[in-house]
């Protein structure tokens, strides 16, 4: 018996601790998803617009990384190291098909703060003085004390303009001009391939054409020697081998380093989701938080400064039609061509032109200023971190500053959220008796009624999304036999809300009956931007699937929040005050349908 008993147990240690070759190929499938989608690569549909959006990727590659190589206070060929490397390894462990990761300017700026402060170049301190008023005095003492501050306040300008005079001296005319043409210059190419870029099907590669046409000139007219201007100079031939980053600094660098990592992967991962949104495929954030820690730990051993994905390259895989990863790798093969043959040629290249690629390039996060009006109409919160964060960052430092908002973000999202369930099922028999008199049970039977049991915050709004699907997909499992209308609420229910994962049939909206969906707000005590939209997204969705939203117990604060961020159907009341209300109205609108039928007949 003892024996039987043992032969048992180890049978079943056998089976629970033996690998499968099953196992580990899905589980290589899962952590590189390269493996997932390489084999079944398309050439003919894909291979040339992935061809052409690489192309193009390459030159906004070289230029940013030649730019924000400057904007790190590190020597330009770094950052074409940072443009390749950072490249391969995300086309191998991320799932963004439109997600190009490279140098990019926040973390550019991260990183210049520590270089700059433990290698400093040169130290320069301007002091300005501090001025108290006394209250509690005269009208006369008052207005003396107001004309010497205002005094004092002319002055301390007056030396700020001192200051700045005695370092324009510095400023040599020639640069001056020349950075102010080539603003001028993208800022116009630019402008006209945005507005244009519907007409034409390969913008113009202004950064390129600017970087060679200065190069040229600069050559030409011995403008390094003639007028003394800053150039590039020599760039080394080729990749260096690897070496171990300088590890007896880590101690020092810690703040910087939380700053790129948070930076790096929120703004990347918000691409990679906004990708996936938009070409209708899913990504993992575990795994986007894998690829971009691997593409920032392996190429920091070959000399690479920090990476993360940008909107520009993004926006330039979106115009040009990119499919998958490909683009990037083939963007990195006319990287390593730079590096190996043209990167020499770059030798005349004027810096102030990399600084005006520089400038250029932070437009988008200067007119991130726009959504100020927003976030102030949405929730005021939400605007005052903002505003305090940016505050701090140009006070102090990007890290500094950027550390500040994320103290103050999760400060008060721990005063103000709750632990909750997100949602919940209505109980449908309450309803019943609440309207049984005006409400017949066929109508009951098309209506989803989900109540928000917790607050819509940038946190848990994914969740609520996810909770959503699974609320709907139990509720339509358990009644798939009933009869053809709970095929037809299934059908149409969990289309808008999957993903673009449901098979044609049921991207199908119901076709004799039509579905409604109520969403019960009574738990949803708070908001910010990111939960309005999430709301709204659900509403439009399920509005493009022929699906009736209602929301009930909707907050004063919240009709208005909605109101003013999506384009909502005014044509017919969408919020009211209880969820009997909303199934009244359905019911109205139902039989004010089957009339009209009937009088078409």
């Amino acid at each position: 018996m003892t024996g039987a008993k043992r032969k048992k147990k180890n049978v079943l240690w056998s089976k629970m601790h033996t690998p499968h070759w099953e196992d580990f190929k899905q589980w290589c499938r899962k952590r590189l998803p390269i493996l997932e989608w390489a084999p079944h690569y398309n050439l003919k549909e894909n291979l040339l617009p992935d061809t052409v959006s690489g192309i193009m990727l390459a030159v906004q590659q070289v230029t940013q990384g030649l730019a924000f190589a400057i904007l790190s206070s590190v020597h330009p060929v770094f950052g074409l190291y940072g443009s390749l490397f950072p490249a391969i390894i995300y086309a191998m462990f991320g799932m963004g098909h439109h997600v190009a990761t490279g140098t990019f300017a926040l973390t550019s700026l991260i990183s210049a703060n520590a270089v700059e402060r433990l290698v400093p170049l040169s130290v320069q301190n301007l002091t300005t003085q501090s001025n108290t008023s006394v209250l509690g005095l005269s009208d006369f003492e008052m207005q003396r004390i107001g004309v010497a501050a205002a005094v004092s306040f002319l002055g301390g300008v007056i030396q700020i303009y001192v200051y700045v005079f005695e370092n324009i001296r510095s400023v040599r005319l020639e640069a001056l001009l020349l950075s102010l043409l080539s603003i001028m210059v993208l800022v116009l190419v630019k402008e006209l391939n945005e507005q244009f870029k519907r007409k034409i099907k390969v913008v113009l590669p202004v950064d390129l054409v600017l970087i060679i046409a200065s190069s040229f000139a600069c050559y030409c007219t011995s403008m390094e020697k003639t007028y003394g201007l800053e150039v590039v100079g020599h760039i080394p031939k080729g990749i260096p081998p690897p070496r171990a980053p300088s590890m007896h600094v880590l101690s020092a660098v810690i703040t910087e380093a939380f700053g790129v990592a948070l930076v790096g992967y929120v703004a990347s991962l918000a691409l990679a989701q906004g990708s996936a949104k938009k070409f209708k495929y899913s990504v993992d954030d575990n795994q986007e938080l894998l690829a971009h820690g691997l593409s920032n730990v392996i190429p920091s051993f070959f000399f690479c400064i920090p990476s993360a994905a940008a909107m520009g390259r993004t926006a330039v895989l979106y115009s040009t039609r990119a499919k998958t990863q490909v683009a990037c790798l083939i963007s990195c093969i006319f990287v390593l061509l730079v590096i190996y043959a043209i990167g020499p040629l770059l030798y005349w290249l004027p810096m102030c032109v990399l600084a005006s690629i520089i400038v250029v390039g932070l437009k988008g996060m200067l007119i991130q200023f726009r959504d100020l009006k927003k976030y102030w109409n949405v929730d005021k919160i939400d605007w005052g971190i903002w505003v305090s964060t940016y505050v701090f960052t140009i006070c102090f430092a990007a890290n500094v500053g950027l550390l500040f908002g994320v103290v103050c973000t999760i400060a008060i999202v721990i005063a103000r959220f709750p632990r909750a369930k997100t949602l919940s099922i209505k109980n449908i028999k309450e309803m019943e008796f609440k309207v049984k008199t005006e409400v017949d049970g066929e109508t009951l039977k098309q209506v989803k009624i989900v109540s928000i049991n917790n607050p819509l915050v940038f946190l848990n709004v994914k969740k609520f999304h996810t909770d959503l699907i699974n609320i709907i997909q139990k509720e339509n499992a358990s009644n798939l036999l009933l009869d053809d209308i709970s095929k037809c609420e299934q059908n149409t229910l969990l289309s808008p809300l999957s993903n673009g994962n449901c098979s044609e049939e049921a991207s199908q909206p119901c076709q004799n009956e039509k579905c409604s969906l109520i969403l019960d707000c009574s738990g949803l005590t708070f908001f910010d931007y990111s939960g309005v939209s999430m709301l709204v997204e659900v509403y439009m969705d399920c509005q493009n699937q022929s699906v009736d939203v209602s929301l009930a117990h909707c907050t004063a604060s919240l009709i208005k929040a909605m109101k003013y961020h999506g384009n909502l159907d005014s044509e017919k009341p969408i919020f009211f005050e209880s969820v009997s209300a909303a199934i009244s109205n359905i019911h109205s609108n139902k039989n004010l349908s089957k009339l009209s039928d009937h009088s078409e007949v």
